[in-house]
């Protein structure tokens, strides 16, 4: 009896505004390294096995985020401390380096240009 239940998460949307739209791809694709799906001139998508990460301009949005902390965006690595190394040396600013979590994963946490929160999150093995 799986008809009208949710089955999974088809992606996350980041909304920014207009004139920050350009830093904001080139954190997604440039710093982060993430590959783009599709790009529009007001859009773009990465995919990872049909689970989207996008981030578009909405006219309702203006400056950076004013509560970073409601949405975070978990990216999974399989090399946390690597993925940190990278990630600092092409600019992104940790408030947290990676650490051990109970659960026995690991995060490590930074924003995006817009101040949202992302974590860096590898899953116990």
């Amino acid at each position: 009896m799986t008809r009208g239940l949710i089955t999974r998460m088809a992606g996350v949307l980041i909304w920014t505004e207009a004139a920050r739209f350009q830093e904001m791809v080139r954190f997604y694709r440039d710093t982060l390294g993430l590959a783009p799906r599709s790009v529009k001139p007001d859009f773009i998508n990465f995919d990872w096995g049909g689970v989207r990460l996008s981030v578009g301009v909405h006219e309702g949005v203006r400056g950076p985020s004013t509560d970073p902390l409601r949405v975070m965006v978990h990216l999974a690595v399989d090399d946390i401390g690597a993925a940190y190394e990278r990630l600092a040396g092409a600019g992104a600013i940790f408030t947290r380096p990676p650490e051990a979590e109970d659960w026995g994963g690991q995060v490590a946490t930074f924003a995006d240009p817009d101040g949202n929160t992302l974590q860096l999150m590898q899953l116990p093995t």
